[in-house]
């Protein structure tokens, strides 16, 4: 069966959904079967694997919101092994509607129940928010990876994101773990970097992964292309900070 992450922070602007794609991609890249699930109304995951969201017949909206099976949204991408469900500004409007539906916690749970087997890893995009769409994805998921900026501003956030994620644990998905705290965005040159990722590391220590994902010009250029960095520039700092980190995950499953 495959294993469900969650990447999460409710803080925008910490790199999820530059994570979400390139280790997508680069999971692929390592003959992993891969599944991307965007679950943020920006839909900036699924524009940023090359997927025309302007051309698409239908979203994971519909498959929260209308009953859709996920095999009637999912499309392929250009890379071998990565397909996406891919997202749709409609999905802004979903925590509401959802707001009626029985056991509204667990329908993206439902949805991908029927798909998983099909994959080694879905990878969830969770929005920037702590709304009913992302209590859906921490549910769905076996485990959670939570990018951490390394500035002072993004420690603030992550407690709230915790305790989020500890009451989740208790009422509504036992089975839920951390799988890592990733720290994103890393210039080593600077004091300021370097101190946030000991105090992070100190805090959380085995949970914070080795891999540390490096400023990187290229990572920043690959989405206005439609392109993960490992096929926009293979040999960018981002694009093999992203490959260690696939295979840093590997490891520990392995």
């Amino acid at each position: 069966m495959g294993r469900i992450i969650a990447i999460a922070n409710q803080k925008g602007g910490v790199g999820k959904t530059t994570t979400a794609i390139n280790l997508a991609a680069s999971l692929a890249t390592l003959e992993q079967r891969v599944l991307l699930v965007d679950t943020d109304p920006q839909a900036n995951a699924t524009s940023g694997v090359g997927v025309d969201t302007s051309a698409l017949g239908h979203t994971v909206y519909e498959c929260l919101c209308a009953g859709l099976p996920a095999e009637g949204a999912i499309v392929k991408t250009a890379i071998d092994g990565l397909e996406v469900l891919p997202s749709h500004i409609d999905l802004a409007g979903a925590d509401i509607e959802l707001m009626e539906v029985s056991e509204r916690e667990y329908v993206l749970k439902g949805v991908l129940r029927h798909v998983v087997d099909k994959y080694d890893y879905v990878l969830i995009d969770c929005s920037p928010s702590l709304g009913l769409i992302t209590v859906n994805s921490l549910v769905a998921a076996d485990a959670v990876i939570i990018p951490v900026q390394c500035e002072y501003f993004a420690l603030e956030g992550i407690s709230k994101l915790l305790n989020t994620i500890k009451i989740v644990k208790s009422r509504l998905n036992p089975q839920l773990e951390i799988e890592g705290f990733l720290m994103t965005m890393y210039d080593s040159r600077t004091k300021l970097n370097n101190q946030i990722y000991e105090e992070v590391k100190n805090h959380f220590r085995n949970l914070v992964f080795e891999t540390v994902i490096q400023r990187n010009v290229k990572l920043g250029e690959a989405p206005s292309h439609g392109l993960p960095a490992l096929l926009y520039d293979a040999d960018s700092r981002g694009a093999i900070n992203h490959l260690q980190l696939a295979e840093e995950l590997l490891r520990r499953r392995n």
